[in-house]
């Protein structure tokens, strides 16, 4: 390493990353570092998208590399490269996907679709490619959620494999585009759960950085289904302030625990409640429930998310917050939630341990 790489690593190993919780030289890659007549190019790859951090990260990095009296000029670009996770029992992977994360719930209502769906959307906005698969078979909304028409039909690949239906720059996959949307799935758990295998195995999912599945609630079999089937890298539990939904919000903690897939932490849906007419705030789900299970089960609490009636109009009509108002305040929290999960996963695959292969000679 010569004498100005030695003192760019120093001075970017002052530098935290609040999102990995470390210095930006051990959290992330070097690239390129190249000086010429004053002139640093600084070139840094990012574990995680982070498009709505990325242009405060060059600003400090470049005013830190002015200290240098070897620099008078510092162009920085941040570029992402996402890392891919194994999941549990080395499953094998997915084609066309790096990272499998599961957005879950112990019952239903607390607003874990439309959770998953600003969440996705979130992250596609941080500069990565994002799906959804929407796994409740039995009542799938994601059709609806991203303004997908009744009657568009998922297209073959090939003679194996459709391709996912393109929505707001997202790929999705679901049950509702298969069967008319007012037909009723009256079958028996195996049924459901062959059809989410289907569903799993006959998607064409093209260079996916993260899929997110949409989970029915509870921890029943499509539950187990995805758990022997697919690599899951982790899960993001929703749940509300409610002690009954905080209650099932633990089951669903715990059987993950069981089928060894890491909960990468908690998202709090109506949080508070605004009102309409005069912006009055008012916690009337409880309080604080969210951080409280989230520091027992040594996770992180995501975000909290307010009831607000513009949530939940965005999402029946097809055009999710994160969407219908990139800018806005909702659109931000969802950005926020994913980029500390997304930070918090490369930190997981960074730490993944690969098995050493054994190979036998005869020497």
């Amino acid at each position: 390493m010569s004498n100005i790489e030695s003192k760019v690593t120093d001075l970017l190993s002052e530098i935290q990353d609040p999102w990995m919780g470390m210095d930006v030289a051990s959290a992330h890659s070097i690239k390129e570092i190249a000086v010429e007549d004053g002139k640093l190019k600084l070139a840094l790859e990012w574990a995680y998208p982070s498009k709505g951090v990325s242009a405060q990260f060059e600003q400090d990095i470049s005013s830190k590399m002015l200290s240098l009296s070897e620099v008078d000029h510092c162009d920085v670009l941040i570029s992402h490269g996402i890392g891919s996770n194994q999941g549990q029992n080395q499953l094998p992977s997915m084609t066309g996907v790096k990272n499998v994360i599961a957005i879950a719930s112990g019952k239903g209502g607390v607003g874990k679709s439309t959770t998953t769906v600003n969440l996705a959307l979130a992250m596609a906005a941080e500069g990565a490619k994002v799906g959804i698969l929407d796994a409740d078979i039995y009542g799938p909304s994601q059709g609806m959620m991203l303004g997908v028409d009744e009657g568009v039909r998922p297209q073959p690949y090939d003679e194996k494999h459709f391709s996912p239906i393109e929505a707001h720059g997202l790929q999705s996959m679901s049950m509702s585009y298969l069967v008319e949307e007012n037909t009723a799935m009256v079958w028996r758990g195996p049924m459901a759960a062959g059809a989410l295998q289907q569903l799993l195995t006959q998607t064409r999912w093209h260079d996916l950085d993260y899929l997110f599945i949409d989970m029915p609630p509870g921890t029943g079999d499509i539950q187990l289904t995805l758990s022997q089937k697919v690599p899951v890298a982790g899960a993001v539990i929703v749940t509300t302030p409610q002690d009954i939904a905080l209650l099932d919000a633990k089951k669903g903690i715990e059987m993950f625990r069981k089928v060894d897939i890491p909960v990468l932490g908690i998202v709090e849906n109506m949080s508070t409640h605004i009102c309409s007419n005069c912006g009055h705030t008012e916690a009337i789900f409880g309080d604080g429930g969210g951080e409280e299970i989230a520091a027992l089960y040594e996770t992180e609490l995501l975000g909290e998310l307010p009831l607000a009636l513009s949530i939940r109009q965005q999402a029946d009509s097809g055009t999710p917050s994160v969407a219908a108002d990139p800018e806005g305040e909702y659109a931000q929290i969802y950005r926020k939630v994913a980029r500390k999960l997304a930070a918090g996963l490369a930190i997981k695959n960074s730490q993944q341990v690969v098995a050493p292969s054994i190979v036998v000679s005869n020497d």
